[in-house]
């Protein structure tokens, strides 16, 4: 096969290509630096659908480029877009063309225990050739997804991802709506994923950061736009270690909802909308720009290795309206139960381990063993029904999670089953009702979220970071 090079857009260059994970888990200890594909239909009653994990092949480098060996929803990378409305019945069949077993995570639905699909806790894994029938109504509007929960670091690192939008009965007024659903690849000068996936030194590190990034699983084109026109834009951190960190270069962006969940309208501190892997961004852009002239939108949230994702070109024509569009930015709410403060249980939760703790976590992961820990506890892998939960919390009863990230690695943990509300950061309150099922912890900061545990079942709590997950960075919370 003819060498290619990877395309400098979207991907890194060519001396970060060569040098692989090593760099990019060292670039992930240092601070950081200051079109949707088709969907199906919503329908008022709701959305069956069959989706087909298997091998194929894509052109996410470009029509003149090598097709990439991935695993995939229905032949497609991102998965089809699964569009239904809020309220109603949703049925997914999945029929299993791998030649290993999985299973399919709805991430961010608050649904039965039994239809969330973590092998070995909620459902026998998917044999290959078996198949599955998932059922459930979402009773939350938002931006969520679905992906592998079976060998998850190599089933979402080869593909295996999709989106899940559940439509507000009254929506808010736009002129577009766009799905961004970003991915992060390591490639080879021949378009094809290079192998590796279980890499001792990046489970106890920052992860596998790849050097190729797409947005509906193609290097990104121009966006083009109009003067003028308002774009709600859904943003799907999809990648399975890397944190971004977007800038809108000459435009405001408006963050209206977190994990789906509704907030109070607000600009993103210093501009960056923050997003670590698993977490989503519904953002209002009010196109203010230049007509004829383009603007970047910068990730660069790894110190010295920002890159252009994608850039945003004006046509020439004249702005649709003189000032931005007059209509509301709130969204509807959520009937997500608001926690008792007053009368929450606090369950403290401890991110261990990894390389440069001091704790000789990482030096275990790179002979082998567990590299992470919540708690002094190593659920690996997939995890494992026999482990005894972190906790256990009557149901109904308010729970405050308090997170110390206790590692010198950033840590998106993800809640299964619920969703919380963000309250504070190293004891300063967290501004704007924030609320998410994913929520990114610095090193050595403290975070607190608190939710109210009316979803009866066991439900993971772990790290999106996938090497992380695998490499001991998991457990089980008890709602009963």
């Amino acid at each position: 096969m003819t060498s290619y090079s990877i395309h400098p857009v979207a991907a890194l260059r060519r001396r970060q290509l060569l040098q692989g994970g090593a760099a990019f888990a060292v670039a992930g200890f240092m601070a950081p630096a200051a079109a949707a594909v088709g969907s199906l239909a919503a329908a008022s009653d709701g959305l069956t659908t069959k989706l087909l994990p298997g091998p194929t092949q894509v052109r996410m480098i470009g029509d003149k480029a090598p097709a990439t060996a991935v695993w995939a929803y229905s032949g497609v990378t991102p998965g089809p877009v699964l569009r239904l409305r809020q309220g109603t019945p949703f049925h997914a069949t999945v029929e299993n063309g791998l030649a290993e077993t999985t299973t399919v995570h709805w991430h961010g639905i608050r649904l039965p225990n039994a239809m969330d699909g973590v092998p070995g806790l909620t459902q026998a894994p998917i044999a290959p050739g078996g198949r599955f029938d998932y059922a459930f109504t979402p009773p939350d509007a938002g931006t969520f997804w679905y992906h592998s929960h079976d060998d998850g670091l190599v089933q979402m690192g080869r593909g295996l991802v999709g989106a899940l939008i559940v439509e507000e009965a009254d929506p808010p007024m736009v002129d577009r709506e766009l799905l961004w659903t970003v991915q992060d690849w390591r490639l080879d000068e021949n378009a094809q994923i290079v192998p590796g996936f279980n890499n001792r030194m990046e489970i106890a590190m920052a992860g596998r950061v790849g050097n190729t990034v797409t947005i509906n699983g193609r290097l990104p084109e121009t966006l083009s736009v109009h003067a003028g026109e308002r774009i709600r834009l859904r943003l799907l951190n999809a990648a399975i270690a890397r944190i971004m960190a977007l800038r809108f270069e000459g435009h405001r962006p408006v963050i209206v909802a977190l994990d789906g969940q509704p907030c109070d309208p607000h600009t993103p501190p210093n501009g960056r909308i923050l997003l670590g892997p698993a977490m989503r961004a519904d953002v209002m852009l009010d196109m203010q720009g230049e007509p004829g002239r383009s603007y970047a939108v910068v990730d660069d949230f790894y110190g010295g290795l920002a890159y252009t994702l994608v850039r945003i070109a004006y046509d020439k024509a004249a702005p649709l309206r003189p000032h931005p569009l007059a209509a509301p930015l709130r969204l509807p709410g959520n009937p997500v139960p608001r926690p008792d403060l007053t009368a929450a249980v606090t369950q403290e939760i401890r991110l261990q381990g990894g390389m440069m703790s001091g704790m000789g976590g990482g030096m275990r992961g790179m002979m082998g063993g567990a590299a992470w820990s919540i708690n002094g506890q190593s659920m690996t892998g997939d995890g494992s029904a026999g482990m005894p939960p972190l906790f256990r919390i009557d149901r109904g009863r308010s729970c405050i999670l308090d997170f110390r990230n206790e590692t010198a690695w950033w840590h998106p943990i993800h809640l299964h089953g619920h969703s919380f509300s963000v309250l504070d950061r190293d004891g300063m309150a967290v501004p704007h009702d924030e609320s998410g099922d994913t929520v990114l912890v610095p090193p050595g900061e403290r975070v607190r979220v608190a939710f109210v545990a009316d979803n009866p079942g066991d439900w993971m709590l772990h790290c999106h970071v996938m090497e992380h997950q695998v490499g001991g960075l998991m457990g089980t919370i008890r709602v009963a």
